[in-house]
């Protein structure tokens, strides 16, 4: 019984002593860096470093904040890359909160299933979703033209003044056509979806933001989309 007492009581310490470590990394890392916020630290199970979270980055320390190291950690076994894992989640959006006003939607299918995507109608990688997204099924999408490539700025105002958006949209990204010249019309949306952009740290297009709240950089093939789609709904 003795024994079993002791156990409990080193766990205690050891847990507290952990949590000290933690709180003391933190308040060192936030007197360092004094400008910028501090969302979380945490202990990582690799070599004693600790994970430091600031709001547009991860970065790692010891616990003598001796070093700090920057990129990504990998898992050699699995190659899965453990720092935008964690990035995800830390940095995950709240899918219903998004402004909704400032997209256009597509609804295909039953629609259950939602994403947004950021997207600018002169990028290829774009292009490549777009084709990609035309074999996923029963689904809601969320467009949000980000305009942030030479000339891209006109095609966006045509295809957001224009009295059928999907229509002009699927037809610029996917036959190549030129949105066509739209009636002058209230374009706020537009510069609204910049100043959401840069406020979700989103710097480039294609972004797919899914219904758990992760945001995935770059095209996706639709399998991997499907993929995250049920793993989003298992959240």
């Amino acid at each position: 019984m003795k024994s079993f007492y002791s156990f409990v009581i080193a766990f205690i310490l050891s847990t507290s002593l952990a949590h000290a470590d933690v709180a003391s990394v933190k308040a060192a890392m936030q007197k360092k860096f004094s400008r910028e916020k501090i969302l979380e630290v945490v202990k990582t199970p690799y070599f004693g470093l600790y994970e430091v979270a600031f709001e547009d980055s991860i970065v790692y320390t010891d616990e003598k904040l001796s070093y700090l190291f920057t990129g990504s950690i990998y898992d050699l076994k699995t190659m899965q890359n453990l720092t935008e894992e964690r990035a995800k989640k830390l940095y995950a959006v709240k899918f219903d909160a998004l402004p909704f006003q400032y997209a256009f939607k597509e609804v295909k299918g039953d629609g259950k299933r939602r994403i947004a995507i950021f997207t600018d109608p002169n990028c290829p990688y774009c292009k490549r979703l777009e084709k990609e997204m035309q074999q996923v099924d029963n689904i809601t999408v969320y467009r949000f033209i980000l305009a942030i490539l030479p000339g891209s700025a006109e095609k966006a105002r045509n295809i957001w003044c224009s009295n059928d958006r999907e229509k002009i949209w699927r037809d610029a990204l996917l036959n190549g056509v030129t949105p066509p010249r739209a009636k002058p019309c209230d374009t706020n949306a537009l510069a609204a979806v910049s100043r959401l952009a840069e406020k979700l740290r989103i710097n480039g297009t294609p972004a797919i933001i899914f219904e758990d709240g992760t945001i995935n950089p770059g095209a996706m093939p639709a399998e991997d989309i499907e993929k995250q789609l049920a793993a989003s709904a298992g959240k």
